[in-house]
Formats: C-alpha cells, sequence, structure tokens
C-alpha cells in the first residue's frame, strides 16, 4: 500500500502506527478499567496534529488531507478504539463545521484553539426520542433580546464529560420545519447546561457517551454558527467526513484483532507443528485480510474523492458499512483463532470485539448507509 501514498502520507501513517503501539496499546484494558481517557494521551494527540488534521495550518490544524486522517486514524484505532472515537468525534464533525460555517471570529476563538488541542469537541444533535430522524428533534431556542435560551435535551453524546466545546442544534422556528433548526456553540460550564453521568456501555468504556439537559441555558448573539434556519444542513454537512472516519476505525480495530490472530498462530502448536500451518486456520486469516483490504481500499477511494472536492456520499457510506460489518466478522474470527483464550478479558480480542460493535450504530446505522446508496443507486438508472 505505501506505493500508493505519497511521502508526507507515509510518515502520517507512521507516526500515528508508532504513537498508537507506544502509548495506546499497552494501556488500553487500563484506560477501559479507569473509564477515561488520560489527559496526557489527549495533550500529545494534540501536539502530534492529531485533533485538527485536515483543519489548515494557517487555522491551527495540521494541514493533512483526508488520506493522512484515514490512515492516522486506521493506527490510532488499532491501539484503542475508544480514543479514536474521541479522535473523529473531534474532527468530524466538530472541527469540519467549524471550519466550513464558523465566522473569522468565532474559528480563532473556538476552531483555532480545538485544532491545538486546547480541548476536546462534541457534537451534540441525537436526542432520546430521535435517532435516525435528525429533523424531528425538540430542543427548542427561543429568542431574546440578548440572544437564545435552550431547554431541551440530548442522547448518545461523545466526550461530553471531558468536552470543553459542543456544537449543538436547536429549534429556533417550529413552524418552518426542517428549515426552522439552527446550530449553536456553547462551552462546558455554562449554566443550565447540565451533563449526566456516563452511559454504561457494552464497549468503548473510556470514550464517555453522556446525555444532555439544557434548562433555560442562556446563549448570546454570538453562539449562533452560520444562519438561523441552516442547522440541519450544518449538521449533515460532514456526513461524507464523519463516515470516513468510523469506517477508518473499523478497519484499524480489524487489522489489530488480524495481527493478535496471525502472533498466536505463528507460536500456538498443535499435532507437532504452528496451528498457522493448519489449512483451516490458514484460510481463515487469509480471508481475514482479504477482508481488512478491501475494506481500507473504500475508505481510501472515500477519502480521494473527499482530497478532489467530489461528492462522495455514496462512497463513504459503502466503506462504512462494509467495513464496519466486516470489522465484527474478522474479529469474531480472530477470536475463534485464539479459542478459550480469545474469549478471555486478559487478552484483547474480547475487549475489541465489543468496542467494534458500535461501528454499526453511530454516525448512521447500517440501514441508513443502505438507504444514501439504495438512493444513489436509483437515481443513477433513472437518468
Amino acid at each position: 500500500m505505501s506505493a500508493t501514498l505519497t511521502e508526507e502520507q507515509t510518515m502520517i501513517r507512521d507516526m500515528a502506527r508508532q504513537f498508537s503501539r507506544e502509548k495506546l496499546t499497552p494501556r488500553a484494558a487500563e484506560r477501559e478499567a479507569a473509564g477515561q481517557i488520560e489527559s496526557g494521551i489527549i495533550s500529545e494527540m494534540g501536539q502530534l496534529g492529531f485533533l485538527g488534521m485536515t483543519v489548515p495550518e494557517e487555522m491551527g490544524g495540521a494541514g493533512a488531507d483526508y488520506v493522512s486522517y484515514a490512515l492516522a486514524l486506521m493506527e490510532v484505532a488499532a491501539g484503542d478504539g475508544a480514543v479514536s472515537t474521541m479522535m473523529s468525534v473531534h474532527n468530524a464533525p466538530f472541527c469540519a463545521i467549524l471550519q466550513k460555517y464558523a465566522s473569522t471570529e468565532q474559528q480563532e476563538a473556538w476552531l483555532r484553539p480545538a485544532a491545538q488541542g486546547a480541548f476536546i469537541g462534541c457534537f451534540a444533535l441525537t436526542e432520546p426520542s430521535t435517532g435516525t430522524d435528525a429533523a424531528a428533534i425538540r430542543t427548542r431556542a427561543t429568542r431574546t433580546n440578548d440572544g437564545y435560551v435552550l431547554n431541551g435535551s440530548k442522547q448518545f453524546i461523545t466526550s461530553a464529560r471531558i468536552g470543553g466545546g459542543t456544537i449543538g442544534f436547536a429549534v429556533t422556528d417550529p413552524d418552518a420545519g426542517k428549515k426552522g433548526i439552527s446550530a449553536f456553540y456553547f462551552e462546558q460550564g455554562t449554566p443550565g447546561y447540565i451533563v449526566a453521568e456516563p452511559e454504561r456501555k457494552l464497549g468503548q468504556k473510556a470514550s464517555d457517551t453522556c446525555a444532555l439537559t439544557f434548562e433555560d441555558m442562556k446563549l448570546d448573539h454570538e453562539a449562533l454558527i452560520g444562519e438561523e434556519g441552516q442547522g440541519l444542513s450544518i449538521a449533515l454537512s460532514s456526513l461524507e467526513a464523519g463516515r470516513i472516519g468510523i469506517a477508518s476505525q473499523s478497519v484499524g480495530m480489524a487489522q489489530s484483532a488480524l495481527d493478535h490472530a496471525v502472533t498466536y498462530a505463528l507460536e500456538r502448536t498443535a499435532f507437532g507443528k504452528p496451528i498457522f500451518d493448519h489449512q483451516a486456520v490458514a484460510f481463515r486469516l487469509a480471508d481475514m485480510d482479504a477482508q481488512i483490504e478491501a475494506a481500507r481500499q473504500l475508505v481510501l477511494h472515500a477519502a480521494r474523492l473527499k482530497d478532489l472536492g467530489q461528492p462522495c456520499l455514496r462512497e463513504a457510506s459503502i466503506a462504512k458499512l462494509t467495513a464496519s460489518q466486516m470489522a465484527e466478522r474478522v474479529v469474531s474470527d480472530a477470536i475463534q483463532t485464539l479459542g478459550g483464550y480469545g474469549y478471555l478479558s486478559e487478552f484483547p480480542l474480547e475487549r475489541i470485539y465489543r468496542d467494534v460493535r458500535v461501528c454499526q450504530i453511530y454516525e448512521g446505522t447500517s440501514d441508513v448507509q443502505r438507504i444514501n446508496i439504495s438512493r444513489e443507486l436509483k437515481r443513477r438508472y433513472q437518468q
């Protein structure tokens, strides 16, 4: 694969791989047990440019392309899926939205420090009664002389406990339907902004996921991102990048599982030879490698289209659907390769298996990806 990458892309991938192997993999189990990501890890990721990867250098970011971002996210996910989720949401949609829609003054105040890793960003769209149907949100922003007052709640918000800034969405005009939703920026500690205790989850326990409640939370006029009524289009604008991100982390976790399985198969002997030399095991590992490589290329194809400025929602949806489903199968096969050891929490595959399952849910479920793909398919054949 290196032959198809530029020197800079290879350098970024290798830097991410080294960081992941040295700093993430060794303490992934401890991180999960503690239920949090160490501040030192977040700080180092900021210093390495992982928290503002595609943000231009003049805005405080690394100025990398989306292929580099995908490669780095794969490597981070291979070390710890929970850390990669934090990184993914922070880069896109959080930084991506501020880069595209925030004013110059807002970018200086919010995007520059976020891209430098001064704080972690959150994205608050989903509500308890609205998941996929983003247009049906009920959180209300009432206009006042001084700005807005928000009341409502959000659900499943990544990094809500540790996040310093949040892009949230609320209805400003109840009679305007989809065009009545607006986007706002607010900070941790704002009066009326309540973060619930982290949810108890199947996996990715180091990445905190919390519900939010807004009780008469007052925001000034400068908190509005873009224009009133532009909120839904702002929320949907980062779908391509977000889905490339989740597809990337799916590939990364699957690759980590394969690495563990191959290492074990080369060392474990049965009937007088390494189990890798038994065709049943070798063929399983070969199928795993093929599935990962196919998904990786789908991800990189979508990322390259993104870098070219071409529409790639179909390609990002295909990559996300394929990679997330592939990852669960591959990690399951890796557990099978280790046998009983793969089922034990002392070995990393048990954690990776739990961590990877959510990739078929967030940033659009597998069914949503199929809807996107089928719509594009229908459009092409009806032209």
